[in-house]
């Protein structure tokens, strides 16, 4: 009976020794994933005016939409956070308000090369007022919402645009369909 229970008691100490090595190799490999990730995070940067190259268009549907394009021309992924600042025109006094209802689930990343798109209602027939402008100034946001640096002027399609009190600019999407489904 001793020989049987000392043949158990160290299969059981055997199988605790090779459970906490596991265990220790484990935590070793999740620390060195964190480590990764965590470099690869450090890697990326927040997209501005710098590191994009930025165009805008008009879109043949829906009407009254412009589509901005911001393209990643620097050497390191960065981040397209929340939705642009957008200015229509030199004499705007404040930028146009974001869709809410168009918030994605994460942060937008580009890779070198790749694009984020941002749809822009100008007008709608319930819109007051307005204006034609030839211009609009984009400013890119942080992670905390704040303008990153300078602003972008590019020139609007056609000889100017109208916009009224309606215009609003959705959130970065990832692509060009979405930006302008809403």
């Amino acid at each position: 009976m001793r020989i049987a229970r000392r043949s158990v008691s160290r299969t059981a100490a055997s199988s605790m020794v090779v459970a906490a090595a596991l265990a220790l190799v484990g935590i070793q490999a999740a620390g060195q994933t964190a480590s990764a990730v965590t470099a690869k995070a450090s890697s990326v940067v927040t997209c501005t005016t710098a590191n994009t190259a930025l165009t805008v268009t008009e879109a043949s549907r829906p009407i009254n939409h412009l589509l901005l394009k911001a393209t990643n021309t620097g050497t390191k992924p960065c981040y397209a956070y929340s939705a642009p600042f957008l200015r229509a025109g030199a004499d705007a006094q404040a930028p146009l308000p974001w869709a809410e209802e168009t918030t994605p689930q994460s942060v937008l990343t580009l890779e070198p090369g790749q694009s984020a798109y941002a749809g822009i209602t100008t007008s709608s027939p319930d819109g007051e007022g307005g204006y034609t402008t030839k211009t609009l100034g984009v400013i890119f946001v942080d992670r905390n919402g704040n303008s990153t640096d300078k602003e972008k002027t590019l020139k609007l399609p056609n000889s100017g645009i109208f916009f009224n009190s309606a215009a609003v600019v959705t959130y970065w999407q990832d692509n060009a369909a979405d930006a302008l489904a809403w």
